[in-house]
């Protein structure tokens, strides 16, 4: 898995509309990668429903939340639509399958899919915290956005 300190490696995959995201397309901004397995699965929508929720918590702390499974971009289309995510993107790590999960160190070889994680990048896209959850579990968003504030309060300083 990707360390705390090391440069964020670069990506270019799509989101639920097909619109190509790079992390590199959000200069200035705070990044948080949310793994999740699979889309359609019941801890999956609880995940995504999260990162939607706390959207203006996100944008007031300068940040953007990516949603990041090996489904296609139809599949990831039909789930946001589904779960009525309208503003999150949902990004489909879908060809080279796990590509990205795979450069951020949290593709599971075995099940062929990405293990449940949440990746925090700050602005000169550095990693800044990144952790591993039991694929039971919803990541806690209090996590991130206790990093986030952190943060924030160290550049004040």
């Amino acid at each position: 898995m990707v360390e705390i300190g090391e440069q964020a490696p670069e990506f270019s995959i799509p989101d639920q509309n097909g619109n190509s995201i790079r992390l590199s397309g959000f200069p200035g901004k705070r990044v948080i990668l949310s793994f999740h397995p699979l889309a359609w699965t019941s801890v999956c929508a609880r995940q995504m429903r999260a990162l939607e929720a706390n959207r203006e918590a996100l944008d007031a702390l300068n940040a953007v939340a990516l949603g990041i499974s090996v489904d296609s971009v139809p599949c990831k289309r039909a789930w946001a639509e589904s779960l009525g995510i309208r503003k999150t993107r949902l990004l489909a790590d879908f060809w080279p399958h796990g590509g990205v999960a795979q450069a951020y160190g949290v593709f599971d070889s075995e099940k062929g899919y990405s293990r449940r994680a949440s990746i925090v990048i700050d602005e000169s896209r550095r990693v800044v915290f990144a952790r591993v959850y039991p694929v039971t579990t919803v990541p806690d968003m209090q996590d991130v956005l206790d990093i986030l504030r952190a943060q924030e309060q160290v550049l004040l300083v």
